[in-house]
């Protein structure tokens, strides 16, 4: 796995070891970047479900200026921070050794608000359906932020109608998917 694109490009990232993560493929990164491109320029971004800490940083590569990683597994958090040091990017980001939904309250409290969030959950655990719940009634999105979960193929989003958000964008893939999602 590497960097695609931007300052660190081209360079190689770790993935933990006997961690069960699911590395994004080049192909599919650049696809996801090619539809945020417009919206990383002095971003803040989140990453959710942080793994190896890839996403994150292809976005502090490719020009966010801040980015946090949310992350609970030892071995991940351990990798992550390996990444940033080896991208020489850990100056824009933090790593946050929390589960999801306590990252959310603990940047709230901070007062961090992202321009876009990327999830990558365990799939098919409704736990992004948790996170969008809790996110509408947070205030670390704007009104324009732009939310991604990477999801499976079965994973169903109907429940997205009976809340502020609406979905925007699907990138469908052999195995999985990109919901991209906004506020109405």
């Amino acid at each position: 796995m590497r960097v695609i694109a931007g300052k660190a490009r081209r360079l190689q990232l770790r993935t933990p070891e006997g961690f069960e993560t699911r590395p994004t493929t080049d192909k599919t990164k650049e696809t996801l970047f090619n539809i945020l491109s417009p919206y990383l320029a002095d971003s803040d971004f989140l990453d959710l479900f942080s793994g190896s800490g890839a996403i994150g940083i292809e976005a502090l590569s490719r020009g966010a200026k801040y980015a946090a990683f949310v992350e609970d597994n030892k071995a991940a958090l351990e990798c992550i921070n390996a990444n940033l040091r080896f991208t020489k990017l850990q100056d824009n980001a933090e790593v946050l050794a929390l589960k999801a939904m306590d990252a959310i309250r603990a940047l709230e409290v901070k007062g961090k608000v992202f321009d876009v969030v990327f999830m990558d959950p365990p799939y098919d655990k409704l736990l992004e359906k948790e996170v969008l719940l809790a996110l509408q009634k947070s205030n670390i999105i704007y009104c324009d932020t732009i939310i991604v979960v990477e999801a499976s193929l079965k994973t169903n989003f109907d429940y997205l109608n009976d809340t502020k958000f609406r979905i925007f964008k699907t990138k469908q893939y052999k195995s999985n998917q990109h919901v991209f999602i906004e506020l109405k």
